[in-house]
């Protein structure tokens, strides 16, 4: 019997992390990586750290040819309270902070409809692929970029 419910509680942690639901306040590990789109000679990368200390931090830079033509810092903190904010900093500005609105097991949404643009900024994965989008809060003004890993 000892050994059933060390058993029973592994199954029913795995079947919980296998439900399609994050617990809130996780940070995206999924989101660790160094990644690349590359469109002809337009390109673009972002990179993040492994969660830690409650903060993931990403950089991401973009341009075309050999000319880099933006760049930005991003940190994902984990509040107290357990909440997630994105902090956006392009161009080494002042930080945006959008909350967060949605988060799945391998997606997450964040907001702030205060902000000129974006309003919304969403990650996820599909399959190796990291997909990003920003827009308005209604949808429209979408931009969307589809990385892959690095070195690939």
């Amino acid at each position: 019997m000892t050994k059933l419910i060390p058993a029973l509680a592994y199954g029913l942690l795995l079947s919980l992390s296998l439900s399609g639901k994050a617990r809130a306040g996780d940070l995206p590990e999924w989101l660790t990586g160094e990644w690349i789109q590359q469109r002809a000679d337009r390109w673009a990368e972002e990179v993040w750290t492994l969660p830690r200390g409650g903060t993931m931090i990403g950089v991401g830079r973009n341009g075309r040819g050999e000319s880099q033509l933006g760049w930005e810092v991003l940190r994902l903190v984990r509040a107290a309270d357990g909440t997630l904010t994105l902090h956006a900093a392009p161009e080494g500005g002042e930080p945006t902070m959008f909350a967060l609105v949605e988060q799945g097991v391998r997606d997450i949404s964040f907001a702030n409809r205060d902000h000129d643009y974006p309003q919304r900024i969403r990650y996820w994965r599909e399959g190796r692929l990291l997909m990003a989008e920003t827009s308005k809060m209604d949808g429209t003004e979408t931009q969307s970029w589809t990385y892959a890993p690095a070195g690939d």
